[in-house]
C-alpha cells in the first residue's frame, strides 16, 4: 500500500484542479492574453504542483520511510536515500 492511500481522493482532486488550470493557460495563450497574466497563472500552477509534491513527500516519509526504518537499518537507509533524491528533484527548477 502506498503512503498516500488515505489521501488519494484529495490528491486526485487537487491534480484535476491543476489540470483545469493548465487548460485555462492554453485558452489564455489562444486568446493572446497579456504575457504577465499568463506568467502569473503559470506561477500558480507551479505552486499547486509543488504543494501536491510536498504532500506526497510528507506521506511517503510518515508511512513508507517510517515503516522501513522500523524493519531495519539497511531498508531504512535505502528509503531515506530515496527521499533525499526526491527532494533534490522537487527543488530543481
Amino acid at each position: 500500500m502506498v503512503g498516500y492511500s488515505s489521501t488519494k481522493d484529495d490528491v486526485l482532486l487537487r491534480l484535476r484542479r491543476i489540470e483545469g488550470q493548465v487548460r485555462g493557460l492554453q485558452r489564455m495563450v489562444d486568446d493572446d492574453t497579456w504575457c504577465i497574466d499568463v506568467l502569473t497563472q503559470i506561477s500558480s500552477v507551479t505552486k499547486a504542483l509543488q504543494g501536491v509534491g510536498v504532500g506526497l513527500l510528507d506521506d511517503h516519509i510518515r508511512h513508507c520511510v517510517s515503516d522501513a526504518v522500523r524493519r531495519g537499518a539497511d531498508e531504512g537507509d535505502e528509503r531515506i536515500e530515496e527521499v533525499v533524491t526526491a527532494i533534490r528533484r522537487l527543488l530543481r527548477s
